[in-house]
């Protein structure tokens, strides 16, 4: 006789109880991990959709270039169980947490961009939810030295979205900017601490052209657009969580 321990799929604890039966009369289960989020499962789900290994390709495709039906497709589960899913990363952080921990009371310099017109200036990009009318801008920092992202907001174009970027910054105490020019630095910058010119924000520019590349719905000249502000807003901030602060969503 093999008794084989029920773990939860979640935390990975074996503080897991009996929990009455599933409408398919399938034992359910209960994790008693109080640090746990789950609050009950069943080891054999009959919709793969319900399967942990599932849910996190979910999350993997949408960072990689796959929109929501491409992953249904592929994964053989429904559109709206993919954006169900994508729902749940509502605790996305804004800041480099790990970077901010790690730094020293030197001087910190970055460069400061944000995402302009490509018909305006070639070198940087825009994007937009549902129309071209409801643009989306991506506003974010990067260490001068390192390339990693130290924050980021999405909202629109106005001198707010700079100002809220502007205020997560303060943990880092920035010295230097180098910018694009854009008229909200130059309105809200030290000219001391600010220097503009295209020479000094080539890094954060190729971050731009790695997130065409890898989000599909930032893809230039196709109909693979967002239709959803906020299912927009999880994506980018998904794959920042995910390739630049290191969090693990």
């Amino acid at each position: 006789m093999v008794l084989e321990p029920v773990l939860c799929p979640d935390c990975g604890s074996n503080n897991v109880v009996k929990h009455g039966h599933s409408e398919e009369s399938k034992q359910r289960y209960k994790c008693r991990n109080s640090e746990c989020g789950r609050s009950t499962f069943i080891r054999d789900y009959a919709y793969r959709g319900y399967l942990p290994e599932v849910k996190q390709q979910i999350v993997d495709m949408a960072v990689n270039g796959s929109g929501i039906r491409d992953t249904a497709r592929v994964l053989k589960i429904s559109p709206t169980t993919v954006i169900e899913e994508l729902k749940k990363s509502r605790h996305l952080k804004a800041v480099n947490e790990a970077r901010l921990a790690q730094l020293e009371p030197t001087q910190t310099i970055v460069k400061l961009c944000q995402w302009e017109d490509v018909e305006a200036q070639a070198d940087e990009m825009w994007s937009f939810v549902h129309s071209k009318q409801q643009q989306r801008w991506l506003w974010h920092a990067i260490d001068h030295d390192t390339g990693e992202v130290l924050a980021y907001v999405l909202s629109n174009h106005q001198d707010t979205a700079f100002l809220e970027l502007k205020s997560l910054l303060e943990p880092f105490g920035i010295m230097q900017f180098y910018t694009d020019g854009w008229g909200a630095y130059e309105r809200h910058l030290d000219p001391a601490l600010h220097t503009v010119g295209k020479t000094y924000t080539q890094t954060i520019e190729r971050k731009h052209l790695t997130l065409r590349t890898r989000i599909k719905r930032l893809a230039r000249k196709t109909i693979c657009f967002s239709k959803s502000i906020w299912l927009h807003d999880v994506v980018i901030g998904l794959f920042i969580n995910r390739y630049e602060f290191g969090v693990l969503v």
